[in-house]
């Protein structure tokens, strides 16, 4: 039988302390996994979901087991902060109603609930009770960046997990060796991906995902020559290019609602509804920020090549192009662009219009790149 742990990359530690926990039945009710963006957390907590919701341990053949690889259980939930700056109350208490009702298709219920380190005072005390002592066959994944990120009064009613922070160059032998691809195309998948082991391994397997990453590097090679037009023209085409897996998912859940629809109650598909809802939003966000990763990575290696350091450049693919825009600027105007490029990253997690953002990132990486003024400053 395959081992569901084989799959948390670069976290050996972690990989034995799960299949520990799951071979001696001592299953906690609630974890809180810490770690930085990139070591694995996510991916951690889906495979010990699917070791504890399958009656044989996360077979990989069962339909427990199929449904959970897919993101598609409707008892293993994931929530990430509704609001822009953490999780609101009225979320979390949508959370403590749902941890109370029993489960659709499985004998247990996982919740895995991101960014925990954005969960303030006021959400946190509507959580306690739940956390501490939830329904039977309720189990908790909570994430979060640091331990210290996160309330005490958190931390205090879960088994921590850390996660250790994976090295570029670690990450970059580790999906090579898993996924076969050359070097240069690991390095730059593993940031286009914000270092996160497993969507990049997604991202290679992906042609339709490393053709984008190409056309977001031609705009940005080209961007010194384009005018207005062109630059809104881009903007919106990298928009619809970012979101179009999507379709894909919204198909698929369409499906899965309509082989479920005669056997669920209702109440039940409407938690799967929303649960599609968010799943969708979640992963909107996640490929906008594949595409503001890629920028970032881009204009990094100019700066790379700008002061003398090309041997560390991660897009190795598109060295000419870098090259060329290194000679046309300096520091100072890539680290404008980089700012430029945070301010998008903050504005998409505040819910501002995707096309919106986009059109202004890429203005005011022209304007600070090569002083061509942007219509929003004129």
């Amino acid at each position: 039988m395959p081992d569901v742990f084989d799959s948390v990359y670069g976290q050996p530690k972690v990989r034995e302390f799960l299949r520990r926990t799951i071979a001696t039945g001592r299953i906690s009710h609630a974890y809180l996994f810490t770690g930085l963006a990139g070591s694995n957390k996510t991916q951690a907590a889906y495979a010990f979901a699917q070791a504890v919701v399958c009656e044989r341990h996360a077979c990989g053949t069962c339909d427990d087991c199929q449904r959970i690889q897919r993101r598609k259980h409707p008892d293993v939930r994931y929530f990430a902060p509704a609001g822009a700056s953490g999780y609101l109350v009225e979320q979390v208490r949508d959370i403590v109603a749902d941890a109370e009702v029993a489960p659709i298709r499985a004998k247990r219920k996982v919740y895995i609930i991101d960014r925990v380190d954005l969960l303030g005072v006021h959400a946190a005390n509507a959580f306690l009770k739940t956390l501490e002592e939830p329904k039977p066959g309720v189990i908790l994944i909570l994430l979060g960046r640091t331990r210290d990120s996160v309330l005490p009064t958190i931390v205090s009613r879960c088994q921590v997990v850390p996660f250790r922070q994976i090295p570029a160059n670690e990450a970059v032998g580790i999906l090579v060796q898993n996924t076969g691809v050359a070097p240069a195309k690991a390095a730059a998948a593993i940031q286009a991906c914000g270092g996160s082991l497993s969507k990049a391994t997604e991202f290679v397997r992906s042609p339709e995902r490393m053709a984008y990453r190409k056309r977001v590097l031609e705009s940005l090679e080209g961007l010194h020559a384009a005018d207005d037009l062109d630059v809104l023209t881009t903007a919106g085409e990298l928009v619809v290019g970012a979101k179009a897996p999507l379709d894909a998912v919204r198909a698929q859940q369409e499906r899965e609602l309509e082989e479920n629809a005669d056997f669920l109650q209702a109440s039940a598909l409407r938690r799967i509804e929303a649960r599609n809802k968010g799943i969708l939003g979640m992963q909107s966000f996640d490929y906008l920020r594949q595409l503001t990763s890629i920028i970032r990575s881009w204009l990094r290696d100019v700066l790379m090549v700008r002061d003398g350091m090309p041997q560390l450049v991660m897009n190795a693919d598109a060295l000419p192009g870098i090259e060329a825009a290194a000679a046309r600027v300096d520091a100072a105007r890539v680290a404008r662009a980089l700012r430029a490029v945070d301010e998008a990253d903050e504005a998409i997690a505040y819910n501002v219009s995707l096309e919106t953002c986009i059109d202004v990132l890429l203005f005011d990486i022209r304007e600070a790149l090569y002083e061509t003024h942007s219509p929003h400053t004129a």
